[in-house]
């Protein structure tokens, strides 16, 4: 008569084996936290979706998924960590703006190459940009902002999350207008963003939806959003097409790992992550925030990596930027 209790063991270590991740050596991946950086400071709409979906991930994996803010330097300290000399073993990975495609091209001696220091994981979601102002603002449209700009060049003043992020589009804009003068600001995230415009410190701010319960509560003025269409919550606002600007941008953004890592490790990763994507505590967060899922598996994300990269570094280079 078989031994019940010995085939339930090995049943259950059976599924164990098949669910979690494949072997280190001896070791089974993961046995210890994984680290996630999130090249942005606390509070802003990227470390909150991630705080999140880290949780769910977590779950899956077995292991705390623990969150590393490093702001600064346009969102690429994350890539930088990655390509110097950190281990591909799967305990270090990074959330991927599309700012750092664009900064080793606008840099002297970049700290990192895109297109060869990364082991791309999985795309996650994109944002929802928009340009907004304080209620109590004159302009009222994207038009009257630029009209008011064109007329008095080098006045007016625009946050951004840091260098080398929506600048470059704000500058696309001021192109696109005719040659507007506007004066960049930029901060060290988000939050810091909005609340300097906010305060009286800068004239307009460009920032993803962290605006978005501010201006439902009507203490700032929605002028434009950046998507292909108007957001369901916000289209009181037109989009930049709309309003005469031929530019959409959602600005998808995932997770890589250090050129190396085991394709098996990769697949753990990815597949739990895929999965924390359905969780309906982040699925709130997208809604709240009016983020687009837009997940590409790590080969799909990788034809996305070299074909942003060719375009984005081309539009740097024509229109001179530098750090």
């Amino acid at each position: 008569m078989p031994n019940t209790a010995m085939g339930r063991r090995a049943a259950l270590g059976l599924g164990v084996a098949t669910v979690a991740a494949p072997a280190l050596g001896q070791a089974r991946y993961p046995d210890r936290p994984i680290r996630v950086i999130v090249p942005f400071p606390p509070g802003g709409t990227t470390d909150i979706q991630m705080r999140v979906l880290c949780e769910g991930a977590s779950r899956r994996l077995g292991q705390p998924v623990v969150i590393e803010n490093r702001p600064g330097a346009g969102g690429s300290m994350g890539a930088t960590a990655l390509a110097q000399g950190t281990r591909p073993d799967g305990y270090l990975l990074s959330v991927m703006p599309n700012s750092i495609f664009r900064i080793p091209v606008m840099m002297a001696r970049p700290t990192y190459d895109p297109m060869a220091d990364f082991t791309w994981v999985i795309r996650l979601v994109g944002y929802t940009f928009g340009i907004v102002v304080r209620a109590d603002s004159p302009f009222r449209t994207l038009a009257e902002l630029l009209d008011h700009a064109r007329a008095n060049p080098g006045r007016l003043t625009y946050g951004t999350p840091g260098v080398a992020t929506l600048d470059v589009t704000m500058e696309r804009i001021a192109q696109m207008a005719g040659g507007v003068r506007m004066v960049h600001v930029p901060f060290r995230g988000g939050a810091d963003n909005i609340q300097a415009l906010l305060a009286g410190q800068i004239d307009v701010s460009a920032e993803s939806s962290s605006w978005g319960e501010l201006v439902l509560d009507g203490r700032l003025r929605l002028l434009a959003t950046w998507g292909e269409a108007r957001p369901p919550r916000f289209a009181m606002a037109p989009t930049l097409r709309e309003a005469g600007i031929d530019i959409a941008n959602s600005s998808p953004y995932g997770l890589a790992a250090p050129r190396g890592l085991d394709p098996e490790v990769a697949q753990v990763l990815h597949d739990a992550f895929k999965a924390a994507l359905d969780d309906p505590a982040h699925l709130a967060v997208l809604e709240r925030y009016n983020m687009p899922m837009m997940y590409a598996d790590a080969d799909g994300y990788g034809r996305y990596a070299r074909e942003f990269y060719e375009e984005d570094s081309a539009m740097v280079r024509a229109m001179g930027l530098k750090f």
